[in-house]
């Protein structure tokens, strides 16, 4: 017989609960060690958990004793869990998030009162085209929720999606690991940039002037020198100049504004400075991208995780 997953996972946390000494323990003391093992701070998880900090550390001597063990220890970088610690994360967690599943399961999303906190890491072009109004438009719809943005780190992302250190990830599917989930929320375009009184460039940009003046482009690992533009000028046996090099879009239009080089930049961030730039169409094809939301599959039902992704993708 198939068995309903939220009883498997409270199976794991049965399991992790007899380990224990648990005459002194109560489903909030294994929320604390959850807390306590993803932030590995106790000041972060203080400001989380919305406790002083004498009252988790109080917390946490409860769960060294019953555990019989020192759980996390100091290091350099904040706290350093032990083995034992190591060993009962995962279960701990997932067996959690089967239990709040199945609290709220049926329950109705009343964004006024819900509270919550959702760590989404994105790039600087994500945050500024999409990020930004999502902020703004939950904290009207839903005042209680906290938003933290951190950086898009692919490398990590795997581990960080597990360990639920991000709850959503913004990006290209090329980007996104390959056992997460994706949903695409919106396409994106390149145009040309230039500023306002530019010597050369009267509203309309030829072949034979893109390629002749100075280009910023955007690297995000930082250094490179070439893109998908470079591709598509190859391809027809032609080839530009580029003098600057960045890792971030943002800082491109002040770039262009003040100077008389040129850049391609995504359509979202050149909207929001056509005041001051000229916005002109690339004079060949250039590929543009997609951008996709990423989560791990543990929090695909979760009612609270669904609603601030579909509120999400209806923005995009």
């Amino acid at each position: 017989m198939v068995r309903p997953t939220w009883v498997l996972k409270s199976n794991v946390l049965r399991v992790v609960i007899e380990t224990m000494d648990t005459r002194n323990l109560d489903l909030g003391l294994l929320v604390t060690l959850e807390t306590l093992l993803a932030e590995r701070n106790v000041t972060h998880a203080a400001r989380r958990l919305n406790l002083s900090q004498p009252a988790l550390s109080a917390r946490l001597a409860r769960l060294r004793d019953a555990l019989g063990d020192p759980l996390l220890i100091p290091g350099q970088r904040g706290m350093i869990p032990t083995q034992r610690a190591l060993e009962l994360m995962q279960p701990l967690h997932e067996a959690l998030e089967g239990v709040r599943r199945v609290v709220e399961q049926g329950a109705p999303i009343n964004p006024e009162t819900l509270r919550a906190t959702v760590v989404i890491a994105a790039s600087d072009y994500v945050q500024y085209a999409l990020l930004t109004r999502y902020s703004i438009a939950l904290r009207a719809e839903a005042p209680m929720i906290r938003i933290a943005w951190r950086a898009f780190d692919m490398m990590a992302l795997t581990t960080q999606l597990e360990r639920g250190e991000v709850d959503l990830a913004l990006a290209t599917p090329e980007h996104a690991p390959a056992a997460m989930r994706q949903r695409r929320l919106f396409e994106e375009e390149y145009v040309v940039v230039a500023r306002q009184g530019h010597p050369a460039i009267r509203g309309v940009l030829d072949l034979d002037l893109f390629c002749a003046l100075d280009h910023v482009v955007v690297s995000p690992q930082g250094g490179g020198f070439t893109g998908p533009t470079d591709a598509a000028l190859e391809a027809i046996g032609r080839r530009r100049t580029v003098a600057l090099s960045t890792s971030g879009f943002l800082i491109v239009p002040e770039i262009v504004s003040r100077s008389d080089m040129i850049a391609l930049i995504p359509r979202r961030i050149a909207d929001g400075w056509s005041d001051r730039v000229q916005v002109l169409e690339p004079p060949l094809q250039i590929p543009g991208f997609v951008i996709t939301s990423i989560w791990h599959e543990r929090t695909t039902n979760h009612p609270v995780q669904s609603w601030l992704r579909d509120r999400l993708a209806a923005l995009a």
